[in-house]
């Protein structure tokens, strides 16, 4: 049975809520709480989203048959998810978010290279979802006869970036309750949905979709691990952080896991069977992910449909907020965390007008915004990683936040690496359908791919390159810093948390 956090006993939590104090510091023993179940909750609740069905369309949109983007989706959330659940060891291990965490492979001050990177996808995420439960709230209401205009999109913008913003400001506990909460809500609501469009699906129209090339299915592959799993690895440690160090690793790896990778895989499954169902379907999808699933709903489930789409949209902000406020803080800005956090909401709501008010094509710029940070987001997965495989200690907390302590300062190896990856990657993207990454793809010619417009120009292969090329490089060059690191003696234990 999964206990609901904060309640290891079945009670109701009776602590008050108040507004989270922590930013980059370390998590006492005496608040470190839970077991590493309580992590399914945040993680299910914020990939729980209706947007799941999307990716059915977006996947077979590759060109591949049902069968192959069942199997890139399975491989593609799977995977990209166990690497989360890796990640999240070490907020255990180490007790501090997961951007203080890097500054063991990248030094105090290198770090900051890729929480920027990191902050630009967190704040990049929650203005797509946020942008994306306006834009189908409109739909809804329109639906409906009640509006859909611009008045109706202006205060569903409103309410829904004030509920993002409040619960990321508020921090760790509210952020935990409210996705239990979305947990239940959305999980029966979606189930309801399922069943409502069961009908639309034809299976023959579905298996009559052509199979498509090797290469196309590996951009598939790659384009659900970055739609999924590498969107979140940047964040994974910021919640397992609060667990006692005593908690079990392959518990946390598990929990996390299964917790993110059960939505997005269900959902998936009934996403590629609705699309492949219809070709109009899944070319209105593009435009409007979850506006388009409205189209086949009876009226009156619009608005349980709109609560379940917001909800589930918000779950995800709400954790990326959260996330890309300390990462903005690992950057070097010294604020509090709450004051970081506002300040992302105010970009994600300038962001989500862009998107809602100017824009007039979601799909292309959004696999752009993909594929083009995937790659340096993987090449950092890579060096954390193998980071932390090559641990055998915790992380010495005190040296983590000095220059000076054995962490370092900011080593070059682990920059070039990263450097060196996210250049050969974004060689071997590229993103026709946004104009102003047209520069990407600039080695698929010199190493005989075909160029841009060949077979291999859609494979992405550039993300795995720099998951694998920091990983290998690593776990060669790093071995030797990483034992002189362990073979110091102890700082003396940080009572009170560090500073910024």
């Amino acid at each position: 049975m999964i206990t609901p956090p904060d309640q290891p006993d079945g009670r109701a939590p009776d602590r008050k809520l108040r507004v989270e104090t922590h930013g980059l510091d370390v998590i006492a023993d005496t608040e470190r709480k839970g077991t590493p179940r309580t992590l399914f909750w945040p993680w299910f609740g914020a990939n729980v989203s209706i947007l799941g069905l999307g990716y059915g369309a977006f996947a077979l949109g590759f060109g591949i048959s049902f069968w192959q983007a069942l199997a890139a989706g399975v491989l593609g959330i799977a995977f990209s998810f166990l690497l989360c659940g890796f990640v999240a060891v070490a907020g255990k291990r180490g007790s501090a978010p997961t951007m203080v965490l890097g500054r063991a492979a990248y030094g105090v001050r290198g770090n900051r290279l890729p929480s920027v990177t990191s902050w630009v996808l967190t704040v990049g995420w929650e203005t797509v979802l946020c942008a994306l439960a306006t834009m189908a709230t409109a739909t809804v209401f329109g639906r409906l006869g009640r509006g859909g205009g611009t008045e109706t999109k202006v205060i569903a913008l409103v309410l829904v970036g004030a509920l993002t913003v409040v619960v990321g400001v508020m921090g760790f506990d509210l952020i935990m309750r409210l996705q239990t909460l979305i947990t239940v809500v959305t999980g029966v609501l979606t189930v309801i949905y399922i069943a409502l469009v069961a009908d639309h699906i034809h299976w023959s129209a579905v298996s009559a979709v052509p199979a498509g090339t090797a290469q196309e299915f590996i951009g598939a592959l790659v384009f659900m691990m970055t739609g999924f799993g590498l969107g979140w690895v940047n964040a994974a440690a910021d919640y397992s952080r609060y667990l006692p160090r005593t908690a079990s690793s392959r518990g946390v790896i598990g929990w996390t896991t299964f917790g993110a990778s059960l939505a997005p895989l269900l959902l998936l499954v009934f996403g590629l069977l609705l699309a492949g169902s219809s070709a109009d379907l899944a070319e209105a999808v593009a435009a409007d992910p979850i506006g388009a699933l409205t189209t086949i709903l009876p009226t009156w489930f619009l608005v349980p449909f709109a609560l379940v789409a917001v909800l589930g949209l918000v779950g995800g902000a709400v954790l990326d907020i959260y996330s890309s406020g300390l990462a903005l803080l690992s950057a070097g800005l010294r604020v509090p965390r709450y004051v970081a956090a506002l300040f992302d909401g105010v970009l994600m709501i300038v962001g989500s007008i862009y998107i809602v008010f100017v824009a007039d094509d979601f799909l292309g710029p959004f696999m752009g915004f993909l594929t083009t940070l995937g790659v340096p987001i993987a090449a950092w997965c890579g060096i954390m990683l193998a980071d932390l495989a090559l641990r055998r200690r915790d992380y010495d907390e005190p040296d983590l936040y000095r220059p000076t302590g054995r962490y370092g300062d900011a080593p070059l190896t682990p920059l070039l690496l990263t450097l060196t990856a996210t250049a050969l990657g974004w060689g071997l993207v590229t993103n026709s359908t946004a104009t102003w990454l047209d520069w990407q793809g600039y080695l698929l010619h010199p190493l005989g791919l075909g160029g841009r417009s060949g077979p291999w120009a859609y494979a992405n292969l550039g993300v795995l390159t720099a998951l694998a090329l920091t990983f290998v490089g690593t776990l060669t060059l790093h071995r030797d810093r990483v034992h002189e690191q362990e073979k110091q003696t102890p700082s003396p234990v940080m009572d009170e948390g560090a500073p910024l």
